[in-house]
């Protein structure tokens, strides 16, 4: 008897081999059969008409304090992703010393966009060791979820205070190494660091590993590579890459003899010579014995900005100190004219190099407002609004986000959702130098939906004609899970595990965004469900059924070396 069998379903297997109408046996959480199949089952799901594919997998998620609150890890898996991985840009919530504890919170809710309220009720911090810290959530979780070590996390042990605005010592490096090494014995799956330019902390300071040097990076990476099962995940720069950059990214990968994906590429056909020598940093690391890819997004980069969050608006010349400031003095300060100008000159100036375009606020769109005073903007323009007001542009939408107590949401213009970007999109995808993925889901929550890649992706595929479904898939599972070494994951296949998708290719795309208040403390998100997706199996057990969550919590907690085979650079 089965525990489950898929019927009369097009199995797209993830290998990216053409569809072949077949039945999926399931027993005890694992692929038995694939074929006709007479046996009886104690569930049967008709999948007639639908794709039966790997369930998705998402290698840039921040779902490292989400999943103590919710284990389903939404909205991903009603997205058709059943495997996670969290930790990455460096930013996790262990290993952690009780005087450290402050910092983290502050830091992740300010750099990775995470409402404070939310994490100070719902993260108990009631574990130290990252092994302790997966143990926490270990048997409670819908997805699969793996977690790399962050570099803030460790630089904050070892160097408490000093860890911001200081370089390591030897010994500290020493320290840090030992930390690594054990956080990764208790079941990381590897290392992740930034030197971002967009990553500041609570009091808009760079974050901890911003002051590593390329000495420090490369001895941690070293570690990394001693364990079974593990990789690198890295955020180098923001914009163009320069030789210091390559070379480390290079030196990293090789001294690990691990792959390192770095974060972020989002290509439209006006950047296309960025983009060429944006992946010449893998050829680049390839000569030298290195592995590096790109983590590039799937989809047009649809990104929504606040005043009150800051984020992505802290880059500008000027701007970090006063986007760190608390809510109210944020809001004195943008009130102030002299303040306003300080902020405007330097959102124009020459200094902010890629940044600049966002200084063109008359273009950007009012998504959303919160204030009676501002009811019948959204939609429109801020540039229409001041217009009508005879206001400068940066004038009418801090006075908008004012009444709104920072929290109107504004949109930059899309950019690439022209014929050449999507073509330009697909050869990147297609590219041995890329992998698609910088879902970000867990993080930027009033920022990004970007948490829907997989649907938006698949969406593209049939709107655009790009290529085969079978292909897609395979971009989407088989891929990402070869790159980190998930064992027995990522395709159908007999005995693997039963980490299953099933949906309509006719209709699938994610659903319509919308701001839901259900984190703790009664904070909010932006939030959108999917369309199209009829079943979602994670290691034989359904958590989605349709537009809704089953309530099971079948998955595993991926663990280095246990639930993941070494995938080496050279």
């Amino acid at each position: 008897m089965l525990d489950l069998v898929v019927r009369n379903g097009e199995v797209v297997d993830g290998t990216g081999s053409a569809p072949k109408r077949a039945d999926v046996g399931v027993r005890e959480g694992r692929v038995v059969a694939i074929g006709d199949i007479d046996e009886d089952a104690n569930e049967t799901i008709d999948a007639d008409g639908h794709i039966v594919a790997p369930g998705f997998v998402d290698i840039h998620t921040h779902y490292d304090a989400q999943v103590l609150w919710d284990p389903a890890a939404t909205p991903s898996p009603l997205h058709g992703v059943t495997t996670v991985v969290g930790g990455n840009c460096g930013f996790t919530i262990a290993p952690v010393e009780e005087s450290e504890i402050d910092y983290l919170t502050r830091m992740l809710a300010r750099v990775e966009g995470m409402p404070l309220e939310s994490l100070l009720e719902g993260v108990k911090y009631d574990w130290r060791t990252f092994g302790e810290y997966l143990d926490k959530i270990e048997g409670n979780v819908a997805v699969n979820a793996g977690f790399l070590v962050g570099h803030c996390a460790i630089r904050r042990v070892v160097m408490g205070d000093d860890a911001v605005g200081n370089e390591a010592s030897r010994e500290q490096i020493d320290k840090m190494r030992e930390v690594l090494s054990d956080s990764i014995a208790g079941g990381g799956l590897g290392f992740s660091s930034s030197q971002a330019t967009t990553h500041n902390d609570a009091d808009g300071e760079p974050v901890p590993s911003r002051f590593a040097t390329p000495e420090e990076l490369v001895a941690l990476c070293e570690v990394a590579g001693q364990h079974e099962g593990t990789t690198l995940e890295f955020i180098p720069h923001v914009g163009a890459f320069e030789d210091q950059h390559r070379q480390l990214m290079a030196d990293m990968s090789r001294a690990a003899n691990r792959p390192l994906n770095w974060n972020v590429l989002v290509p439209n056909a006006a950047n296309g010579p960025y983009v060429e020598a944006q992946l010449g940093a893998s050829d680049f690391a390839t000569k030298q014995g290195g592995k590096v890819l790109a983590l590039t997004v799937p989809d047009v980069m649809t990104t929504f900005l606040t005043f009150k969050a800051g984020f992505v608006l802290d880059a500008l010349p000027g701007w970090r100190k006063t986007m760190a400031l608390p809510l109210n003095e944020k809001m004195k300060a943008l009130a102030d004219p002299v303040e306003r100008k300080r902020l405007a000159d330097g959102a124009s100036s020459p200094e902010a190099g890629m940044f600049r375009g966002l200084a063109n606020w008359k273009n950007m769109t009012i998504v959303e407002t919160f204030s009676k005073e501002n009811e019948g903007l959204a939609g429109r323009t801020i540039g229409d609004v001041a217009a009508e007001r005879g206001q400068d542009p940066f004038d009418a939408i801090c006075d908008i986000s004012l009444l709104d107590g920072l929290r109107t949401i504004i949109q930059p213009p899309l950019a690439g959702n022209d014929d050449e970007s999507w073509r330009l999109r697909r050869d990147v995808w297609r590219d041995p130098r890329a992998v698609v993925g910088a879902s970000d889901a867990g993080a930027h929550l009033d920022m990004l939906s970007t948490f829907s890649f997989s649907t938006a992706m698949l969406r593209s595929v049939r709107e655009h004609g790009l290529m085969p479904i079978e292909e897609a898939v395979h971009l989407l599972t088989d891929r990402q899970a070869r790159l980190y070494g998930l064992r027995e994951r990522g395709r159908i296949a007999e005995g693997w595990h039963a980490d299953l998708v099933i949906f309509d290719p006719a209709t699938v795309k994610p659903g319509a965004v919308s701001w839901r208040n259900d984190l703790p403390a009664g904070a909010g998100r932006l939030y959108a469900g999917a369309e199209g997706i009829a079943h979602v199996i994670t290691n034989g057990t359904e958590i989605v059924r349709g537009t809704e969550l089953t309530g099971n919590n079948p998955g595993t907690v991926l663990r280095s070396g246990r639930d993941t085979e070494t995938v080496t650079a050279r």
